[in-house]
């Protein structure tokens, strides 16, 4: 193999590379930023939750 094709090979799978750790870092914000909202709706409970029991059968 000659150096022009090893030095393109070398640069491509470093791309790949670049581009796993970025996806994978937007999946990460995205799934922080969905496990904050989701404690931030438990934190706050709806002021009607709990404040009365059906009973009908």
């Amino acid at each position: 193999m000659d150096i022009a094709a090893l030095s393109i090979g070398m640069n491509q799978a470093r791309l790949s590379q670049n581009v796993g750790i970025a996806l994978t870092k937007k999946a990460m914000n995205t799934a922080e930023q969905n496990s904050d909202q989701l404690l931030k709706m438990l934190e706050a409970p709806h002021p009607t939750l709990g404040k009365s029991v059906d009973m009908s059968v």
